[in-house]
């Protein structure tokens, strides 16, 4: 009876080391999804949000270029050519990106990239090194490039796609 007593204590002994390990067990996995509930729930008002903002961006008319998230329409090469200047003629390179408004824009915009560098090479080609020199002269450039480009794209599309000219890179040597 002794003997059975002893293995009686050291089975409890046993047992509880067996409650115990089981429950961290149960306590790790409830951590763990509680974990992922918070981490992974966050994302579900996020997507809801977009959906809404989706819906609104096709209630809105669709004929203004101001539609859709804000995209931007890289010209393929660079800008380079001569201009005059007081003591001698520089050479600029110009790099340049176009902030368009929606998908359709954006592919309007691809589409119309030849008309696009020609109306502003002939605006950027028309300036002076002096003018290019100050930073209100680019910007009276960034200006009348957009009214050329936007009113050449009214021509042929009917539409003012481009939102605004941006110099990305600009040299002059």
């Amino acid at each position: 009876m002794a003997e059975e007593a002893n293995l009686e204590i050291e089975d409890t002994g046993k047992g509880k080391k067996k409650l115990i390990i089981i429950i961290a067990a149960v306590v790790l996995i409830v951590g763990a999804a509680a974990g992922y509930f918070l981490f992974m729930g966050g994302d579900a008002p996020e997507e809801s949000l977009a959906d809404e903002t989706t819906a609104a961006e096709v209630a809105a008319p669709s004929s203004s270029a101001q539609v859709g998230s804000a995209l931007y329409v890289a010209m393929p090469r660079p800008f380079v050519f001569n201009v005059p200047g007081a003591s001698r003629d520089r050479i600029v390179q110009i790099k340049v990106q176009l902030l368009v408004r929606g998908e359709v824009n954006e592919e309007t915009a691809k589409k119309h990239i030849p008309l696009i560098e020609s109306t502003l090479l002939s605006v950027l080609s028309t300036t002076t090194a002096d003018e290019l020199g100050t930073s209100e002269g680019k910007e009276s450039v960034r200006v009348a490039a957009l009214e050329k480009v936007q009113s050449a794209l009214n021509d042929v599309e009917g539409s003012k796609v481009i939102e605004r000219v941006l110099f990305t890179g600009f040299v002059m040597q």
